[in-house]
């Protein structure tokens, strides 16, 4: 067909019903000619009508070939059908309401996980250039015995690898910090990002306003103070005037205002977005510590940015690997030769990675994003679940429905037109179910984002990368699902003679093994999800229920930003002494300590030396605590041998400190601690005795923690690297940590401020990718629970309906009803006990891999398996009661009489 043809047809498409009735007028009008020529020969009127309508012939055939030149005869085959199929489910809405809620709910589990999945590792970033070219750099080497891989690297060494490699058009590096930022009452920390000038090079995305940093802008040792906007920030705290030259104090910086980044850039941020971007030479050139500021790049000792480069066209991933490879172990050697406490390049084997600019894509990818893709594999079996169930859900409506087919078939109607109309009611259904997925899928967004802070935001309805998802899985749903049942449907030969006279014993047909085999797969892949949200709930408790060495619920961490103003050693210390007064003064406040670093917030370590062993570093990585005496009563860590240091141990006076129970088994192994000497900072200063023991507290992580910490008085052992206040209170410490705030701000001098925020915070990103995994997987498990039960319901209650005859004629030979109950709920309760053991098995396979991302929990725990194969047979038991007894009522009289 032309399409000048197609053309025209469409117009008369438009007007097929006016062209209908001008033929119809015609088609009289010609009858009525010819009836008059015959009248006028001698003909009756009735005799006329007659011979004129032989002589012109069927005006049905000739309406209906018009009709066909007129339109698209497929097209109205096709609304025929689309009509037929509405009607038909408008006449069965149980049945239609299972489909599209079990559909519903298997794709919106699925839309939910992948947008989870694709922030985390696939998509690219927002107006990337060229991202299949752009990658984040990752050190690799081997330090006592075991692999370390990070993405963190000193900004000397960011040098080395520019300098030293050939296979990149592009570098840049960046860090992510939260600053504060604004004057006066209107600061407030926001996230920063620290960038270099070659950094929105890497990126399609023009200043909204101004201009981006200029290489000179961004030296060392200190770039120029200039900043550039986030839009988001622009649009809050600026209405989206011009601010191009206007002064904005970032950190102890007063920065100008160059420019603003366009709606939509995000730059590389993987969490909160970022508000302001700042030079990583100006940050780091004004850095509190003067030690950082001025050696930042030169030395090695700071491993606090990200590095991002571009590969050159012509360049593979493996040469770009193997380029930076060596330019690393040119760097490794250099850092060696100033003396750095580093092994030999042939023992530690450093190599980088031109890896996934995606951090949860890369080889270091936490345990949030193994969590994502482990829940992502659990909605998919959801989706396999919901398949099966749907699949025995349209073969029961085809086999329920074979007498109706059978009547069709012999009224005339082609097989192809039969099977097209049950793929259309298929394709109606799945599509409607894709479509209440997809927002069950946007109303479920917001509590992810709440579990799982990596997948914020999550918009389902506007992503179309998500709804393409939908639309695939609906269509391989539609062909799994519909296409054998409606083949079964409008099977011919000799079962439709057999449908027209099955009369009574319509449902006396063999049973359906197919139907069976999918129900045992759903109970199967039930089982498996229920055995893993098991493990992960077990793993949530155990983290929840795990002693860290000190109470972070009943402790407020109060942190001093000093946000540039400079105070010598002694107005620090008097500085911290008034804060640590005011602290003890408050009410509700039980205990005050001032420490030098908080547990799983910041850490510090330094040279420790113990006699008659060679080299403490290579027995572990060992921390330190600085603190005042009070530290152990206010964190509730316990001192399980000898005694806390105390307020006499003061400057002056012999130093002592305390040491975890796993520092002193690894340093003293059946020995006593007690009295020990071990040297801090130098072999050649004096000794500081062990005076106490106590017990092992988690500093850095839940997982992988050596637990090799050591505490030391304050006052002996004073240090620059920070320092914070700690305050154990009475009651909820969330709700006293803006009153906590306003007694202290009056104590911070010049612009500084000070942070309250309750300790228990620092732990919630360590214990989210199990509190995520327990939510999902018992979500999804559930899920699966309720549709193998919706099927194995639905299953015995059809194969009850179809077996009344046959129960009937049992009845009337003497079966009695409790033997008709034992029948068909042992039928249920043996294939659900068959679903049980494979799932099983199939869940000891796969235990090996989910054993990693589990909390001290075997990912073989017979209880898990033993509560969820009682779960599961439990539920079998309900199901299939009340298809057993409607099978106990049936009527041998009417089996009878229709013998």
């Amino acid at each position: 067909m032309s399409l000048l043809e197609g053309l025209r047809r469409l117009r008369f498409w438009r007007r097929r019903e006016t062209l209908a009735s001008e033929l119809e007028e015609e088609l009289e009008a010609h009858v009525e000619f010819l009836a008059r020529d015959f009248e006028q020969a001698g003909l009756s009127r009735e005799d006329a009508l007659a011979a004129a309508r032989r002589q012109l012939g069927s005006t049905t055939r000739i309406s209906e070939a018009s009709r066909d030149q007129w339109g698209f005869p497929w097209l109205d085959a096709l609304l025929q059908d689309l009509r037929y199929c509405l009607r038909s489910l408008r006449l069965s809405p149980g049945f239609s309401a299972s489909v599209i809620l079990t559909l519903g709910l298997a794709v919106g589990a699925n839309a939910v996980m992948f947008g989870v999945v694709d922030r985390l590792m696939l998509r690219p970033f927002p107006q990337l250039r060229d991202p299949d070219r752009v990658h984040r750099v990752y050190l690799r080497s081997n330090h006592r015995n075991r692999e370390q891989i990070t993405s963190s690297s000193a900004y000397a060494r960011y040098l080395d690898l520019r300098r030293w490699t050939t296979s990149f058009e592009a570098w840049s590096g960046w860090a992510d910090r939260r600053i504060a930022v604004g004057s006066g009452d209107a600061t407030r920390e926001v996230p920063v990002t620290l960038v270099n000038a070659e950094f929105f090079d890497f990126f399609d995305a023009p200043p909204a306003l101004g201009r981006y940093f200029l290489p000179d802008e961004d030296q060392t040792p200190r770039g120029a103070p200039v900043v550039v906007l986030a839009w988001g920030y622009w649009q809050s705290e600026y209405g989206g005037r011009n601010v191009l030259g206007e002064r904005l104090h970032v950190g102890p910086i007063s920065c100008v205002i160059i420019g603003v980044a366009p709606r939509g850039f995000t730059g590389v941020d993987e969490g909160s977005p970022t508000s302001v971007y700042l030079p990583i030479t100006t940050y780091a050139g004004n850095h509190p510590s003067e030690r950082n500021a001025t050696t930042y790049f030169t030395r090695y000792n700071w491993d606090w940015m990200e590095m991002m480069v571009r590969r050159k066209p012509d360049v593979s991933v493996a040469q770009a690997s193997a380029d930076l490879s060596n330019a690393f172990l040119r760097s490794w050697n250099a850092e060696r030769e100033l003396g750095a406490a580093l092994a030999p390049a042939e023992v530690a084997r450093p190599t980088a990675l031109a890896a996934p600019l995606k951090s949860g894509a890369g080889p270091d990818a936490g345990l949030e994003a193994r969590t994502a893709l482990w829940v992502s594999g659990v909605a998919a079996i959801v989706l396999v679940i919901a398949c099966a169930n749907l699949a025995n859900l349209f073969l029961a409506r085809a086999l329920r429905r074979r007498r109706e087919t059978a009547v069709r078939l012999a009224l005339g109607i082609t097989r192809t037109r039969l099977l097209g109309q049950h793929l259309m009611e298929n394709v109606v259904l799945v599509l409607s179910g894709t479509v209440a997925g997809l927002l069950i899928a946007q109303w479920g967004g917001s509590g992810i984002r709440k579990l799982f802070v990596a997948a914020a935001p999550l918009d389902v309805v506007t992503d179309w990368r998500t709804i393409g998802l939908a639309a695939v899985m609906a269509l391989m749903v539609a062909l799994l699902t519909g296409l054998a049942p409606a083949l079964i449907a409008v099977r011919g030969g000799p079962e439709v003679a057999a449908s027209l006279k099955a009369g009574a014993r319509e449902g006396s047909h063999p049973r359906s093994r197919l139907r069976w085999a999918l129900l045992v797969a759903q109970g199967a892949l039930s089982v498996m999800l229920l055995v893993g949200a098991g493990l992960f709930v077990q793993s949530l408790r155990r983290v929840n229920r795990l002693r860290l060495g000190f109470d972070a619920e009943a402790v407020l961490l109060a942190e001093p930003k000093l946000r540039g103003t400079r105070l010598t050693p002694e107005e620090e210390i008097g500085l911290g002494r008034r804060v640590l007064e005011q602290g003890q003064a408050l009410p509700g406040v039980e205990h005050a300590a001032w420490a030098g670093s908080v547990p799983f917030y910041s850490t510090s370590g330094t040279g420790l030396y113990v006699p008659g062993i060679d080299s403490v570093q290579r027995l572990g990585q060992f921390s330190y605590q600085v603190a005042t005496p009070d530290y152990f009563a206010t964190m509730g860590t316990r001192i399980v041998r000898g005694r806390p240091f105390t307020a006499h141990d003061r400057a002056g006076t012999p130093l002592v400190g305390v040491v975890s129970e796993s520092m002193a088994r690894v340093l003293w192994p059946g020995r006593d601690p007690i009295g020990q000497c071990m040297r801090v900072g130098n072999d050649t200063v004096p000794c500081t005795t062990v005076v106490g023991v106590a017990e092992d507290a988690f500093q850095r992580s839940l997982v992988d923690d050596q637990r090799l910490h050591y505490y030391l008085p304050l006052d002996q052992f004073r240090t620059n690297e920070g320092f914070a206040l700690l305050l154990r209170v009475r009651g909820d410490p969330a709700l006293q940590a803006e009153a906590v705030r306003r007694q202290l701000q009056p104590l911070m001098p010049g612009q500084a401020y000070v942070v309250v925020r309750p300790l228990d915070e620092l732990l919630a990103s360590q214990r989210r990718s199990w509190r995520f995994g327990a939510t999902m997987f018992s979500a999804f498990g559930l899920l699966a629970l309720l549709v193998a039960a919706v099927g194995l319901y639905g299953v015995l209650a059809y194969n009850v309906a179809q077996r009344m005859h046959e129960l009937g004629i049992r009845m009337a030979l003497g079966a009695r009803p409790g033997q008709v109950v034992r029948l068909v709920m042992g039928q249920g309760i043996r294939y659900a006990m068959l679903g049980t053991a494979i799932g099983t098995v199939l869940a000891l396979f796969a235990g090996r891999w989910l054993q990693p991302i589990l909390f001290q929990v075997s990912a073989r725990d017979l209880r898990v398996f033993g509560l969820v194969a009682a779960l599961l047979l439990l539920v079998a038991g309900f199901a299939t009661a009340a298809p057993a007894r409607r099978a106990s009522r049936a009527d041998p009289n009417t089996a009878l009489r229709a013998e």
